[in-house]
């Protein structure tokens, strides 16, 4: 064998090497990579659920402006988004189901708390033609958007984390690497969701 011959033969071997041992650091540090994400879609459902909670007030004020008798609709806002304020669920937190649940819970009362709001400016024709009532309303329902589109986001980012994690080689270099990995939370339909809404003409 020639030595030109035997220097591409180790070179060869070389890259083969360093081939297998760049994709085995690929395997190992897929479970931190789809674990950050996840973390990072959470922060941006954060993001938009604190976006929302900030209109609030200023979507209050302005119905209270014109619908003083609707004041107990108004005071149910006020409180559902204090509660919804006040359960806090870091990305740190959401393998744990009953926070994640608590903070889901608090969410949805504040999006029906806003449901019973919306539908009582039915009945004041000047608030609904209110230029900055109708602002108000228009960022809030492109929040609600930006909230189910950061939702989806976030549910396909834990999919991807969790079937790491519980799949193989995953799973092998979780419990061995990662012993902390534990399976995130998603979100779940409301109880009510799936029963067709009442329309009355």
């Amino acid at each position: 064998m020639t030595a030109s011959l035997l220097g591409r033969l180790r070179l060869a071997v070389v890259a083969l090497g360093l081939a297998t041992s760049l994709s085995a650091c690929d395997a190992v540090n897929r479970v931190p990579t789809l674990e950050e994400a996840a973390k990072s879609r959470w922060g941006e459902v954060q993001n938009q659920y604190q976006r929302r909670a900030d209109l609030i007030p200023n979507l209050v004020e302005t119905v209270k402006g014109y619908a003083q008798q609707e004041k107990d609709v108004l005071v149910q806002v006020t409180e559902a988004r204090a509660r919804a304020s006040s359960v806090k669920v870091d990305a740190a937190t959401v393998s744990d189901p009953q926070k994640f649940r608590e903070f889901q819970d608090a969410q949805n009362q504040l999006s029906g708390a806003l449901g019973r709001l919306l539908v009582t400016v039915e009945r004041y024709p000047d608030l609904k033609s209110n230029a900055n009532f109708l602002a108000l309303q228009s960022q809030l329902e492109g929040t609600e958007n930006r909230i189910a589109v950061a939702r989806r986001d976030y549910i396909q980012a834990v999919q991807a984390y969790n079937t790491e994690i519980r799949t193989v080689p995953g799973r092998w270099i979780a419990s061995t690497l990662y012993p902390e990995a534990k399976p995130m939370e998603a979100f779940t339909a409301t109880p009510d969701a799936s029963r067709p809404p009442n329309v009355k003409f």
